[in-house]
């Protein structure tokens, strides 16, 4: 029996790999492992671990890598820190292959053991582009680490190609995220008011805004200029998903905490709303407010309007759903304002989501498991695209 080994350090990529977790852990021919660290072991973070557990999925190992400090020291500690650690839950539990989701830098770290460690890893959402975020050079990192690719679309699949990595063991399988809305049995409208006390009549607004970690210091003021914007819609409701853990994600948390404070009527704030939650509130909201990738990638399936605030997302292919603007008030008003306008809401219910339409675990397991019964050669060849 094949050991599989799935790594997860946010609620948010666990949400996403939920769908796969599953199909694994129920298959009788592989034998499902999962390493929970970074934020899911985070007191501040909502302790998020326990949702996995609630899955009834069994975690092998917990590897605390957070330290108190979200600074650019700080981070690289933890960075310095995951790959002690990551190394000696690998040495114990010895998978066939690994597993990892995306950019975020414990995935750096974990990828980096196993290619020392020789064991082969599987990457999803490889080849994209977040130019505003070192995020982006962690996932081209990883894509040169990592020997299985599935990717979201057909341009990040070549891309991966350009980057040397042989075409037959690339694979373009769709945004995993689209599986949970197409599988997720989505909570009335009246439930999800009674889950999370909050009175959703009228219009209301899902916002989430994480820290733009190439830019210096720019978190604070990009932050504050968003929520001079939202003052601007007083009828406008705002339900808040809190920032990461991110060099200042710390620095917006507080600032949401003490808007939410100021503004009791309209808004609601949550360190975790849990997927089932989350993909409910965006089958509802009115408009999608930030730069969080599920607003590109998840919101398009929804037919729901998003405004992409900044560079954090720069590069990403988009639906013409997404209104880009400057991290400057103004800016940040005027899409809003385009958005919510009826003309663009009609517009919006006919757009297709280029992220695929939720058929993603099946393919990717149908190429896992003949992958795993043949003896895979680590030691790759540069794949040199023809001129």
């Amino acid at each position: 029996m094949k050991k599989v080994c799935v790594v997860t350090g946010t609620r948010a990529e666990y949400g996403l790999l939920r769908p796969l977790i599953k199909r694994i852990e129920e298959d009788q021919d592989l034998e499902l492992q999962i390493i929970v660290t970074g934020m899911h072991l985070s007191p501040e973070f909502g302790m998020t671990y326990r949702e996995i557990e609630k899955d009834g999925v069994t975690i092998n190992e917990k590897v605390e890598i957070l330290l108190s400090s979200d600074s650019s020291v700080g981070i690289s500690k933890s960075m310095g820190l995951a790959m002690i650690s990551f190394s000696e839950s690998l040495a114990r539990l010895q998978p066939d292959l690994l597993v990892v989701l995306g950019d975020r830098y414990e995935i750096f770290a974990v990828a980096s053991a196993a290619s020392v460690m020789k064991i082969p890893v599987a990457h999803l959402h490889g080849g994209e582009t977040t130019e505003g975020a070192f995020d982006e050079a962690f996932r081209h990192s990883i894509t040169k680490m990592s020997y299985f690719h599935f990717t979201s679309t057909e341009e990040y699949r070549n891309r991966v190609i350009q980057l040397g990595e042989n075409p037959s063991r690339v694979f373009n399988v769709g945004a995993i995220g689209i599986e949970n809305i197409v599988m997720l049995d989505l909570l009335a409208k009246s439930d999800l008011e009674e889950s999370i006390d909050f009175d959703l009549r009228g219009k209301f607004a899902l916002v989430t805004f994480h820290p733009v970690t190439l830019e210096n210091s720019t978190s604070k003021e990009q932050f504050k200029n968003l929520l001079d914007a939202l003052d601007q819609f007083t009828d406008l409701k705002v339900i808040f998903t809190k920032s990461n853990s991110d060099t200042d994600g710390r620095v917006i948390n507080q600032m949401i905490d003490d808007y939410v404070m100021e503004n009791k009527d309209r808004t609601i704030a949550f360190t975790s709303m849990g997927q089932l939650r989350y993909l409910s509130a965006m089958s509802y909201t009115d408009i999608v407010i930030g730069n969080s990738s599920s607003g590109i990638i998840e919101a398009p399936s929804f037919h729901v309007p998003t405004v992409n605030i900044g560079d954090r997302q720069k590069g990403r292919i988009q639906a013409k759903s997404t209104i880009n603007c400057k991290p400057v008030t103004e800016e940040i008003k005027a899409a809003i304002m385009e958005a919510l306008n009826p003309e663009f809401k009609e517009a919006v219910k006919h757009v297709s989501n280029p992220y695929g339409n939720g058929d993603v675990s099946s393919k990717i397991m149908d190429q896992i498991k003949p992958l795993l019964e043949q003896e895979v050669n680590i030691k790759k060849s540069f794949y040199n695209l023809k001129r």
